[in-house]
């Protein structure tokens, strides 16, 4: 055990600087966004699910299905809320009990000692494992792993019992039932875990009966090849249920992915598809053999397709699929001995070793011992090295073809965590590789020499590890770390960092990078659209939002900027038509329909909002209901209803506007909007002692806000207290003096408590915040009139006029103010 144990100490020494990393990438939307983690939502959803929280049938799901994954999560989040550090705490257990798992694997293979902890050793510290570890998402591969090798283990201890079906102990069958249960948990953590049945096959015709391709088929002719076969069938059919099943539950249907996911599954071409698929799996193993350029993502342009034949990376497939068919070729042919006629364990021959190339052994009641039979002699018989090499290329490649494109298409080009269960095949075959170096070479020298070059490449890639974990505390240290691999997709993302830090230029230069190398991502063209929004630059920002809607026409949040945008910059009417547009946008075939479905909702919530305001309540009414519809559970509806009450108020539906606005508060009890509309409401109905009570919460809800101040005000000046409503007014303005609203508002409160001078102030003010609005320029102007400021007072009223030449108030208020001036003798600018 103490291969094992050794093992587990350095998995934890290399990955502890993970545990102070934060949340990054894929964490965000798997955990940080995902409702299946939160404890309202039924923990049962996530059976019908997939990994991203979306509706496993939903023709946009991921189809990735690892209710055991989530629920992991789920116990994290129950523990710890969003707290990163018991995520990666989990994440390193996972990692240190699979490579105590995988080294005690090796023990029979290898014979133990220096050999075992070497694979052990190899598997804790290969830094492609990086992202499956430090990064939380990762633990999806980890948790399949340790399921995966249990399943494994407990095969083989069931096969160690050596008896045939029809004598199966409870024990046996015990082991057997156990194996098949670890498989389906390792499934249901993910896809690949269900692989380690094939595996567990080739375990036992290549590792437990010791065959040879030679003798293979003579198997089909002998009675004592009962046993071997009804197992292998059993985990056949078992396999064959369980992807059924799989497949049932998603809906029969596979998932849809974008052109950048997988640009190979997209191409035109059968030549680049055929070629770009055969590099791809050689391009994993130069991962593994040398994980010197890691990064968070390969998809879009970061592999490019290999579109000829003259493409010098053809090489690479040459090479590769050379080297697997020697390996094959000794794993299968048993063409290469290990050492002459006897097996070694550290160097020293075992007794009682039998030769590469003997007869096979078959497990029955005769040749057991205490129970052991002949497979429990394995921590004495080693098996050939043809044997354990075709062990370690099953175990590198089955659990790797559901990412090779061969069966269906999938949503990545490289993914490293991917590698994390193949790459214990690979470890094998490392160590086999300098097990029989040191058998063969037969000088002292020689034989330290592959020692320490053993022991060299294990503290590189630990050193290596140790780094690439390091780049996994925050986002912004992934991204600048992938942008040597996949500039679009790294700079995009670096720039919503900066833009979250309040780097504003800082983040409209890595936008405008990632687009420099790929200019129709449609997401980052709507983030630098966002950023020069919120920066005040509507005009760029509706550029880049019409070009992302050009990209992606199901983008609804472009169509909701773009109608917020077209709204406030008064074109009423295309700001109709853009949040109706976005509406009717169904949410087939979308990454992320929750968030789609909230876009949606927004835009209609604003399209009732802006009909609300044209005095449309009937209309406005009909369209949050289908907001209401449309709504996802993670929506936050209070501001829906709190309008909704509003809407029914206006059409002096008293009853339904209350029964909105208590539903607002309900759903949100601090909603300071809801209190302000409800205590208005509860004034006009008489209950003034209890509508005072929600305005005065507003204000001890958010003192620095000013609307609430206004609102009060408003309601002091109708109970006839004008001194305590001009000083409501007053602070009003002095907090939220840019805000067009409260301004204008506080200005009539001042003029209806007879401060003109005041209010003249004020109305000043509104005018200077929107010198385009009619109404603004009547009152300024009126305000004037009545302070006697008569040459100032006509030309505000020309200019309401200009904008709202049918204004019947403006023009009556001019008419009287020409008389006044004809009175004085002022010439007026117009007849």
């Amino acid at each position: 055990m103490i291969a094992e144990l050794l093992s587990c100490a350095v998995a934890v020494v290399l990955y502890l600087n993970t545990l102070g990393a934060d949340f990054c990438y894929d964490d965000s939307r798997a955990i940080k966004t995902n409702q299946d983690l939160l404890p309202e939502t039924p923990w049962t959803n996530i059976f019908y699910d997939d990994f991203w929280g979306t509706l496993l049938t939903h023709s946009g799901s991921h189809k990735s299905y690892r209710p055991l994954c989530t629920l992991s999560f789920r116990l994290n989040y129950a523990l710890g809320a969003l707290d990163p550090w018991g995520y990666h705490l989990v994440n390193v257990v996972l990692h240190c009990a699979v490579t105590g798992l995988f080294a005690h694997l090796c023990r029979p293979l290898l014979g133990g000692g220096r050999w075992t902890l070497m694979a052990g050793l190899l598997f804790a510290s290969h830094p492609v494992h990086t992202e499956a570890v430090a990064g939380v998402v990762g633990r999806a591969d980890v948790g399949a792993a340790l399921f995966f090798l249990l399943s494994l283990l407990c095969y083989e201890r069931h096969c160690a019992l050596g008896l045939p079906l029809a004598q199966l102990s409870f024990r046996s069958w015990a082991w057997f039932l156990s194996s098949l249960a670890c498989a389906s948990c390792s499934m249901l953590w993910k896809e690949q875990g269900v692989t380690v049945l094939a595996v567990s096959a080739v375990y036992d015709v290549f590792i437990l009966q010791r065959l040879k391709l030679r003798r293979l088929f003579v198997l089909l002719h002998k009675r004592k090849s009962t046993y071997l076969l009804g197992r292998v069938g059993f985990l056949a059919v078992w396999g064959a249920l369980l992807l059924g099943a799989r497949l049932y539950w998603m809906g029969n249907k596979p998932p849809s992915f974008s052109n950048s996911d997988n640009p190979a599954a997209d191409s035109p071409s059968l030549l680049a598809r055929t070629l770009t698929f055969l590099y791809l799996p050689a391009a994993n193993v130069w991962l593994l053999l040398c994980p010197n350029m890691l990064s968070f993502d390969w998809s879009m342009d970061a592999v490019p397709l290999l579109e000829n034949t003259v493409d010098w990376r053809n090489l690479h497939i040459l090479a590769f699929y050379t080297m697997l068919l020697f390996l094959a070729w000794i794993g299968l042919r048993g063409l290469v001995e290990a050492d002459g006629r006897s097996h070694v364990a550290n160097g020293k021959p075992i007794a009682n070793g039998h030769d590469c190339h003997s007869d096979v052994v078959f497990a029955s009641p005769k040749n057991t011992t205490n129970g052991t039979g002949s497979h429990g002699a394995l921590a004495g018989f080693l098996p050939g090295l043809e044997n354990i090499v075709a062990f370690s290329l099953s175990l590198l490649a089955i659990p790797f073809l559901p990412a090779t494109n061969l069966f269906f298409y999938v949503g990545f080009v490289i993914a490293e965590r991917v590698l994390y269960i193949p790459s214990m095949g690979f470890c094998l075959l490392v160590t086999v590789a300098m097990r029989c170096l040191y058998i063969r070479l037969r000088g002292r020298l020689f034989k330290v020499l592959v020692l320490y070059c053993s022991a060299s490449l294990l503290v590189l890639y630990g050193v290596k590890t140790m780094l690439r974990n390091h780049e996994w505390q925050t986002e912004e240290m992934l991204y600048k770390s992938g942008i040597s691999v996949n500039p679009a997709k790294a700079w995009g993302n670096l720039g919503n960092v900066l833009k979250n830090q309040g780097k504003v230029m800082e983040a409209e230069r890595a936008y405008r990078n990632a687009l420099y190398y790929r200019r129709n991502m449609a997401d980052m063209l709507y983030n630098l659209g966002l950023l020069l929004q919120e920066n005040s630059r509507s005009t760029e920002a509706l550029h880049y939002y019409k070009l992302a809607i050009e990209s992606r026409p199901s983008l609804a949040s472009a169509y909701l900027n773009t109608g917020i945008i077209l709204m406030t910059e008064g074109h009423l009417d295309e700001a109709k038509r853009t949040f109706l547009t976005c509406a009717d946008i169904p949410d087939e075939n979308l990454k992320d329909p929750h968030a789609h479905r909230s876009s949606v909702t927004s835009c209609l919530y604003n399209l009732g909002k802006l009909l609300h305001e044209q005095g449309h309540q009937e209309e406005a009414l009909s369209v949050y209901k289908e907001a209401l519809q449309k709504m996802p559970k993670q929506f936050a509806p209070q501001s829906l209803y709190n309008m909704m009450g509003e809407a029914y108020m206006k059409l002096n539906k008293l009853a339904k506007a209350e029964y909105w606005y208590k539903e607002s508060l309900r759903v949100k009890p601090d909603h300071i909007p809801a209190h302000l509309t409800y205590g208005k409401l509860l004034a006009l109905m008489g209950a003034k002692e209890e509508a005072e009570r929600y305005f005065l919460t507003a204000i001890e809800l958010d003192p620095t806000k000013g609307n609430c101040y206004m609102h009060y005000g408003q309601f002091l000046l109708e109970e006839a207290r004008v001194q305590e409503a001009a000083e409501m007014a007053q602070k009003a303005v002095w907090l939220d003096s840019t805000e067009f609203d409260v301004v204008f508002n506080a200005a009539h409160m001042l003029r209806q408590a007879s401060l003109n001078k005041e209010a003249e102030e004020f109305y000043c003010l509104a005018a200077s915040l929107k010198p385009h609005h009619p109404a603004a320029l009547m009152n300024f102007g009126a305000i004037l009139h009545l302070n006697g400021k008569l040459r100032e007072a006509e030309v505000n009223y020309l200019r309401a006029l200009e904008l709202k030449p049918d204004d019947v108030i403006t023009q009556s208020n001019l008419r009287k103010l020409w008389n006044i001036m004809e009175r004085q003798g002022l010439k007026a600018s117009a007849p």
